[in-house]
């Protein structure tokens, strides 16, 4: 394992950024006085939430169809099939109570990270109760979950057994296209409601949102952009952005808004959004979603409504006795809560919810909409990335660098890094120095580098010609194991820089550094949401770095990258005027070329968000020109690519 004392360093750093922005918010909230001051508040949020959540696609037709019926006591369940956007089939129950006097409330329901999606007991049960007490309601399976499987077709598919990590991989490639996978979700939740209102058992003048987990989740990401929906009751979701932070907690790729807390926002803000409309918070005592969180996200929102004059009844807080779950005390929760802002006066309670079987709920012949003719939410992916392509403009140089400078969130000036010299080290007999570049804050890229006899390792000598090496994961372990660093470390006084969250910051983390929830992949979703760029940070890292070796007296510098290194090497090398030379190895060819299959390994840190509407990898090498030496490509599995393979060329820019 490698050296790694300062595990917590990127983590702290984005909970002093979060708190920073948090207590400008708090001023912010009680500076609020007036029902003025507070909707222009509420305005402000709402256009933030809208930019988070992007240009919505055009709306196309549904093309629903009713697949069948099965006969409960309380209700009638109708098997739909409609298409959220062309080719993307979703699959949804309609709960009907029997015996409708005229049109009901509705309800969507949004399920949360259950494998068997609305078929789930617990899914089943709260829709049962809603339909006892006079709702209709449509609930619908979430991408892969339920007979919504992506990867039907594949037959090695353990990086996306489950639904989150499947949600996490559809995430990182749509960043790749400047899309956030939470707005596809949404949009989801979107067309299921355009579909409920086209039912005349509903009254479009009360429809209730609701879900649990992820669908919880939903619910907040929906109901500050969809005013049809006159109530709403997210339950074990609602807390704070902070409290996740600190108690390290990782989410799902939905969870990650773009911008939000950049903007000021946090989870509260989502309910402000649509202040006085009814809505009741749901939590459990012992869920991992942080208590503290909810309760003080309540109090905000009560505090909101409050000043504008709502109804003491338009907000609520309800917290169960369980852990993470929509167990009967919240359903019943939001039952009441709804059934009294439908003008229901009398509720009942039902004992025992009962789980109809799977296969009897089904709405397509084989449980899943693949061989129905769904197009995979990859192929939509590539098609999107391919029309990208198809229309990008020609950028000179100059053009191009300031992309890349806007992409990565790059500050236009960098102040010279202080340095602090650290403890040496002797690996495989050689003696190393190892010096702390402060790049920025309190952030620091550890430099190593290997020392010429005799061996000085309290100041740091910068010769006139330098190596500068970045590796995939350690500076110390490609030292000792790669052959390309090692024998770089023979011929030169090698110098190894292991950027924020790598090597010797690697996080005090059981998991695998790739692991589909690590330190590194929360990291990059914090980023997203205060309106950076975590690759870009890793990438200041390696130029106030490479500024601070050219004032110590360097004049030609060779820069190498290997893997994710290789990624921070070619924009480094592309972006400081200093770089002599550019040695690649184990470096992706194209980022377009990650849009063009199932299954990407690289990890989503390593993508700038929305590069495929501006550039690619080989626009950067094509500037790089002869400057540039590649070795051994790697595919999007993170493998080797051979002379053969397709996967050389795939993706290149036309």
């Amino acid at each position: 394992m490698p050296r790694n004392g300062y595990g917590h360093m990127v983590l702290d750093d984005y909970v002093a950024q979060v708190r920073a922005i948090n207590a400008d918010r708090a001023k912010r909230l009680s500076s609020i006085r007036t029902p003025k001051e507070a909707f222009a508040y509420r305005d402000e949020v709402r256009e933030a939430i809208d930019k988070a959540h992007g240009p919505w696609p055009r709306k196309t037709p549904l093309n629903a169809r009713v697949g069948g019926a099965v006969e409960h006591r309380h209700c009638r369940i109708e098997k739909i099939l409609f298409e959220s956007r062309p080719g993307c089939w979703v699959t949804a129950h309609l709960y009907i109570p029997h015996r409708l006097d005229g049109p009901a409330p509705g309800v969507i329901g949004s399920c949360g990270h259950a494998a068997e999606g609305k078929n789930a007991p617990l899914y089943q049960a709260f829709c049962q109760r809603l339909a006892r007490n006079g709702f209709v309601v449509l609930i619908y399976d979430p991408f892969n979950q339920g007979e919504r499987d992506q990867y039907y077709a594949l037959h090695s598919r353990e990086s996306v057994r489950s639904s989150t990590h499947a949600h996490n991989m559809m995430g990182k490639q749509l960043e790749l296209v400047g899309e956030w996978f939470g707005a596809w979700r949404a949009w989801d939740g979107i067309r299921a409601l355009d579909y409920l209102l086209t039912r005349p058992e509903v009254d479009p003048a009360r429809v209730g949102l609701t879900g649990n987990s992820g669908g919880g989740t939903m619910t907040s990401w929906i109901w500050p952009v969809e005013e049809r929906f006159t109530m709403a009751a997210p339950s074990c979701f609602v807390t704070t952005f902070a409290a996740n932070l600190e108690n390290e907690l990782p989410a799902d790729a939905e969870q990650y808004p773009p911008g939000v807390i950049g903007a000021g926002l946090d989870m509260a803000d989502f309910f402000i959004a649509r202040a006085p409309a009814p809505v009741i918070l749901l939590g459990q005592a012992h869920c991992f979603f942080d208590r503290r969180g909810l309760e003080q996200a309540h109090s905000e929102i009560r505090r909101f409504y409050d000043l504008i004059g709502a109804p003491a009844n338009a907000t609520d807080l309800f917290i169960g006795p369980e852990g993470h779950g929509f167990f009967h005390h919240n359903q019943e929760a939001m039952v009441q809560f709804f059934a009294t802002h439908a003008g229901i006066q009398q509720v009942v309670h039902l004992k025992n919810a009962e789980a109809l079987d799977a296969d009897a709920l089904n709405v397509t012949p084989k449980g899943e909409v693949i061989p129905e003719g769904a197009i995979p939410i990859y192929d939509l992916i590539a098609q999107k990335a391919d029309a990208l392509a198809g229309k990008r403009e020609n950028l000179d140089k100059d053009q191009l660098s300031q992309r890349v400078q806007t992409l990565l969130n790059l500050p236009a000036n960098r102040a010279l890094p202080h340095y602090r010299c650290l403890r040496g080290t002797t690996e495989g007999g050689a003696r190393l120095a190892r010096y702390a570049v402060e790049t920025e804050g309190n952030i620091r890229a550890i430099m190593r580098k290997r020392l010429p006899d005799p061996a000085y390792s309290h100041t740091l000598d910068v010769e006139r010609e330098i190596h500068l090496y970045l590796p995939h994961i350690s500076a110390e372990v490609d030292l000792l194991e790669d052959p390309m660093a090692r024998s770089l470390k023979e011929q030169y006084p090698l110098y190894a820089l292991d950027v924020r969250g790598l090597g010797e910051s690697l996080a005090d983390d059981e998991r695998d550094f790739f692991h589909p929830y690590g330190n590194d992949y929360m990291c990059n979703g914090y980023g997203l949401m205060l309106g950076q760029s975590f690759l870009g940070r890793r990438v200041r890292d390696v130029l106030s770095t490479l500024d601070l070796l050219v004032d110590e007296g360097a004049e030609t510098i060779h820069l190498y990258g290997r893997g994710q290194g290789a990624i921070h090497a070619l924009f480094a090398g592309f972006l400081h005027p200093a770089i002599t030379a550019v040695t690649l190895k184990n470096y992706p060819p194209s980022y377009r070329a990650w849009t063009q299959t199932p299954l990407v390994s690289w990890p989503v840190a390593n993508i700038p968000r929305g590069v495929l509407t501006s550039f690619d990898l080989p626009d950067l090498m094509v500037a790089l020109d002869k400057k540039l030496e590649l070795m051994q490509p790697w595919g999007p599995d993170m493998s080797e690519i051979k002379d053969e393979d397709p996967q050389m060329n795939a993706g290149m820019s036309p």
